[in-house]
């Protein structure tokens, strides 16, 4: 199979090319940026070396890549401008996939509040947020689906252990708090005071508090899979780190039931045979060294006899299972692979 990645000089496109140059399945066939057209791939990114196929980067043309025999794109670019790709991809009969944040909020009044404009709003009825663990399948058959958006990940750090506990009723959907903190790889590659490695070494600073635009996700994904539409809100809690890569996210909700084997029955059942959660025992938080370079998520949990709350923690790269490594995931999913075919 052909794929084509847009946008592929950033960190999670830089790391999808690597993925897909190594895919047993897939033919990488195109890499795109307007900055770097014409330039050979190794040159760009040259832990590739020996391994780039002679590719070069192309043009970011939407609508050569449209007339091109390349079946699936990738779109790792900012919001607004994946947008403008998939409404020429998509018409053209090709499977897009897309990091950004452009398709994974349903409600277009909430993604503007968010977001601002939205260049392509008659795309979203036929677009689908695809979190593998926690989207129902029917998604991998229905042939009216050509868009498919990959979760954030801070997202994928709070939804994948939260919502089956929401959804199996062992926790409470009042009084959610969320604490995380992400590797400063996560602003992607831009040249800004706030990331310089001088201001982030032995720092940790808060960001984006109230309003940080994950929550639109968050809370959209909550209610559509945990509470049959009854609205989530949560206090969310970004953090800054002094890492390249990684997020590490401690959530407190309130109990519903003074047993921790509930909360573990809820994430048995939900996860059980699924290759990219691992459930570690109470007591014993994950750590972001552990998950780097990895498609998995780690979590743990305790209960709080004192104030009756679930303390959850979670674990993930915020570059493989919280970008490319997912995105790849569902890709396998899509196209009927093995579902880790390309990742570890």
């Amino acid at each position: 199979m052909k794929a084509g990645i847009i946008g592929a000089s950033g960190y999670s496109g830089e790391l999808l090319v690597k993925l897909l140059l190594a895919h047993p399945r897939v033919e990488l066939a195109a890499v795109t940026s307007r900055s770097q057209a014409g330039k050979p791939l190794a040159k760009v990114i040259p832990s590739l070396r020996g391994q780039d196929r002679g590719l070069k980067f192309v043009d970011s043309d939407a609508a050569a890549l449209a007339a091109s025999d390349i079946g699936l794109f990738f779109l790792a670019l900012p919001h607004g401008a994946a947008a403008e790709y998939a409404k020429v991809l998509v018409p053209a009969g090709k499977r897009v996939i897309d990091l950004s944040a452009d398709f994974r909020i349903a409600d277009l009044a909430t993604y503007e509040r968010y977001y601002g404009k939205h260049h392509a709003p008659e795309l979203l009825p036929h677009a689908r947020f695809v979190l593998p663990e926690l989207t129902p399948p029917e998604w991998k058959t229905d042939a009216n689906v050509g868009l498919l958006a990959a979760p954030g990940c801070y997202p994928t750090s709070i939804l994948v252990p939260l919502v089956p506990l929401l959804r199996d009723g062992v926790a409470a959907r009042e009084h959610i708090v969320v604490n995380s903190s992400s590797g400063v790889s996560g602003a992607g590659k831009k040249i800004d005071e706030m990331y310089l490695y001088v201001e982030r070494a032995e720092s940790v600073k808060a960001y984006g508090l109230v309003k940080h635009r994950h929550l639109a996700e968050i809370e959209e994904q909550l209610a559509l899979r945990a509470t049959g539409g009854e609205p989530v809100v949560i206090q969310f809690n970004p953090h800054l780190a002094p890492m390249r890569r990684g997020i590490a996210t401690t959530i407190t909700v309130p109990a519903k039931n003074a047993f921790i084997d509930a909360l573990y029955a809820a994430w048995e059942k939900a996860y059980a045979g699924r290759p990219f959660v691992q459930i570690l025992p109470a007591g014993e938080t994950p750590d972001t060294a552990h998950v780097t370079g990895t498609n998995r998520v780690d979590m743990s949990a305790v209960l709080d006899p004192r104030t009756g709350n679930f303390v959850i923690t979670s674990a993930l790269d915020n570059v493989v299972k919280g970008a490319s490594g997912q995105a790849v995931q569902i890709m396998n999913l899509w196209f009927g692979f093995d579902e880790t075919a390309g990742l570890i």
